[in-house]
C-alpha cells in the first residue's frame, strides 16, 4: 500500500504513523526539503504542489495507490489527472479538494444547491465592495477569507475602519494560494460553535458514514484554540446537526475524516464551514477517542474498519505563534514539561519545526477527565505551564 501524502506539515506527521500502524508506505511531498512529517516518512518528495505539470509527474513517477491531500496549496489539474488514470485514487475526492479551497463554491453547494441553514452571507472582491457589503448588512459582521483552513484569516467587524483592516487579514491568510474574495456574513446569535467530525466509508453496503461525539471550540485572546469533547447538546439539536453534516458529506463525496463547523442556538443549526482532512479542533481525539481523527482518516482511505467510540471526556489547547520562529527559553523545558505533565491525566505535543505560514502552531497541551468541566480546567493548567517555554 504506497500512500503519497501531499502535503507534509507539523499535523501531517500523525497522519504518516497512522497509515505506517497499519502497513503502508508512506512517500511525503511538500514544496521544501525537511518539512516536519519528512522525519518519519519512508520517502520524501520536494515538488512544487501549486504547479500541474510538476506534481502530475511525481504523481506518475511514485505510482501510489493513494493521494492523499493534506493541504490547501495544491494543483487541482493534476489531482484530476491522477484520478482519471484509474491506477490511484485521491483522497478526499478531486471534487470535495477543490471546493476545500473555495470557501464561495463551498457555501454555495450547501445554500443554494442543498438548501442547509447558514448565516445570511455575501462575497465581496475589494475593499470597497466589502465596504458596501457591511453598509448594507450592518454591523457586527464576519468576514472570512475563500481560501483556507476555517478559523485562519478571520475577523469580526463592529465599525466601518475595521473594514481594510479585516480585507487585508483574510486576503493575506490565503498564504502560497493568493486569493482577493472574501467571505462576509451577518453575526448570528448562538449558544455555542461546535465541529461534528464525520468519517465517510466504503462498506459492503456502499459508502457509509460515522460520527464522532460533538467537539465544542472557541477561539481564546491571544490566539490560542480551546477545543472540548464531548460538548452537550439536545437531542433534537445533535439530530440537526448529524443531518446537516450528512448531507454535506455525501455531497463532496469520497472517503476519509470531514470536519464540518456548526453553529448552534437552541434546536437550530446552521452550517458554517467544513474542512476535508483531520486540522485543530480534531486534536482533542488524541485523548478522547479510541481512534484519534488521524487514525480515522487513515482508516478509512484503506477501506479498513473505523469506529468512533470516545473513551473519557477531555479537552486540548492549541497555542499558535506569528509568523516568525518564537525566541523562547529552551533552556527552561525539562522544568517546563515537568510541571505540565505534572497535571493529573494531560500530555502535550510541542512542534520543534514549521511549515514557514503566518500563523504557527507551538504547542497543543491535552487533557482528560471524568467530565469537561474538570478536563478544561485541567488543559489550562497545562497550557499555562507550557507558555513559559516563548516568555523572553
Amino acid at each position: 500500500m504506497r500512500v503519497m501524502l501531499v502535503g507534509s506539515g507539523e499535523l501531517s506527521r500523525e497522519l504518516v504513523l497512522a497509515f505506517q500502524r497499519l502497513g503502508a508506505e508512506v512517500i511525503a511531498v511538500d514544496r521544501y526539503a525537511d518539512a516536519p512529517a519528512h522525519d518519519v516518512a519512508d520517502e520524501v518528495l520536494v515538488v512544487k504542489m501549486t504547479d500541474p505539470e510538476e506534481l502530475a509527474a511525481a504523481i506518475a513517477r511514485v505510482e501510489p495507490a493513494y493521494v492523499v491531500v493534506d493541504t490547501n496549496a495544491v494543483a487541482i489539474d493534476a489531482l484530476r489527472t491522477a484520478a482519471e488514470s484509474g491506477s490511484t485514487q485521491v483522497v478526499p475526492a478531486v471534487y470535495a479538494t477543490q471546493l476545500s479551497l473555495d470557501r464561495e463554491g463551498m457555501r454555495r453547494l450547501a445554500a443554494d444547491e442543498l438548501g442547509l441553514p447558514t448565516a445570511p452571507f455575501w462575497f465581496a472582491g475589494s475593499v470597497e465592495e466589502l465596504a458596501a457589503v457591511a453598509e448594507h448588512a450592518g454591523f457586527p459582521l464576519v468576514v472570512k477569507p475563500v481560501i483556507g483552513v476555517p478559523g485562519q484569516g478571520q475577523s469580526v467587524l463592529l465599525r466601518p475602519d475595521d473594514v481594510e483592516p479585516a480585507w487585508q487579514r483574510a486576503v493575506a491568510a490565503g498564504g502560497r494560494v493568493p486569493h482577493n474574495r472574501v467571505l462576509a456574513e451577518t453575526v448570528v446569535e448562538i449558544d455555542y460553535a461546535v465541529t461534528l467530525l464525520t468519517v465517510r466509508t466504503d462498506g459492503p453496503g456502499g459508502p457509509t458514514l460515522h460520527f464522532c461525539e460533538p467537539i465544542g471550540h472557541r477561539q481564546i485572546d491571544g490566539g490560542a484554540l480551546e477545543v472540548w469533547q464531548p460538548q452537550q447538546m439536545t437531542v433534537a439539536a445533535l439530530g440537526a446537526a448529524k443531518s446537516v453534516a450528512a448531507r454535506i458529506v455525501r455531497a463532496l463525496g469520497g472517503r476519509g475524516v470531514f470536519g464540518v463547523e456548526l453553529l448552534v442556538r437552541g434546536d437550530e443549526v446552521y452550517f458554517s464551514d467544513v474542512s476535508v482532512r483531520p486540522y485543530d479542533t480534531g486534536l482533542v481525539t488524541l485523548s478522547t477517542q479510541r481512534l484519534s481523527e488521524f487514525e480515522l482518516h487513515a482508516r478509512a482511505v484503506l477501506g479498513l474498519p473505523v469506529d468512533t467510540i470516545m473513551i473519557s471526556p477531555g479537552a486540548a489547547e492549541v497555542t499558535y505563534g506569528g509568523a516568525e520562529e518564537p525566541t523562547g527559553r529552551p533552556d527552561a523545558a525539562p522544568d517546563v514539561l515537568a510541571d505540565a505533565l505534572a497535571v493529573p491525566e494531560s500530555d502535550v505535543r510541542l512542534f520543534g519545526r514549521h511549515e514557514g505560514t503566518s500563523r504557527l502552531r507551538l504547542a497543543v497541551a491535552l487533557a482528560t477527565a471524568s467530565d469537561v468541566t474538570i478536563a478544561r480546567d485541567r488543559v489550562r493548567q497545562v497550557s499555562a505551564a507550557l507558555r513559559r517555554l516563548w516568555q523572553p
